[in-house]
């Protein structure tokens, strides 16, 4: 991007909603990022405006890089990955955050997917795999693993494009792990690693 944003454009960017995108500003603020690339204009009613691939990226680039993602200190909603130090609410209040940005991510997907549809990833997800499919499993009941303990998934990064790697010594918990991500439209394989024997999952967001 040629131009840097003035501190209120970036402002709009960064409280964007953390999963749909959505952007609030003023026209004038929302008519400058779509002019930048940064926003789209959806056309079902009532047009509120996303973030574009772009923009997602400009917001993330104001994010610390750091090995582990750590859930937000600032209320913003972050999916647990497993293994994180510090562990969220989970109560009645991480329920209803979960449960509404799951909702959230699937009206994202009825808006901007081709047809509509829900039943797969939409391309947030694909820019966001390792948050998308904790969202997946979190949403669905599944436990994160706390800190350095044993159980619980964890979800990583890989260096297979668009693929994510499901971590969770329980057989059955990771079977189950394998049925959740598949019905949220994931294509899910099990395999073992050669060195500790151990079986996790590899997921990609489908396509089609």
């Amino acid at each position: 991007m040629a131009r840097a944003l003035s501190a209120g454009l970036r402002r709009v960017v960064e409280g964007a909603d953390p999963v749909t995108g959505r952007l609030k500003g003023t026209e004038a603020q929302l008519a400058a990022l779509v002019r930048r690339g940064l926003a789209f204009r959806h056309s079902r009613s009532p047009h509120h405006h996303f973030l574009t691939p772009a923009g997602h990226r400009t917001r993330d680039a104001e994010a610390e890089p750091g090995p582990a993602p750590e859930p937000a200190a600032t209320g913003v909603f972050a999916a647990r990955t497993g293994g994180e130090a510090t562990v969220p609410g989970t109560g009645p209040a991480r329920l209803r955050e979960v449960r509404g940005a799951w909702q959230g991510l699937l009206e994202l997907r009825r808006m901007t997917n081709p047809d509509g549809a829900v039943d797969r990833p939409c391309g947030w997800e694909r820019a966001h795999l390792v948050q998308a499919a904790a969202l997946a499993l979190e949403a669905a009941g599944h436990d994160p693993a706390v800190g350095d303990a044993e159980g619980g998934y964890r979800v990583r990064e890989t260096p297979q494009p668009e693929a994510v790697a499901v971590h969770e010594p329980d057989g059955a918990a990771l079977r189950a792990c394998a049925g959740t991500l598949e019905r949220a439209g994931w294509q899910v394989g099990e395999y073992t690693e050669p060195r500790t024997r151990a079986r996790y999952l590899l997921a990609s967001p489908r396509r089609a």
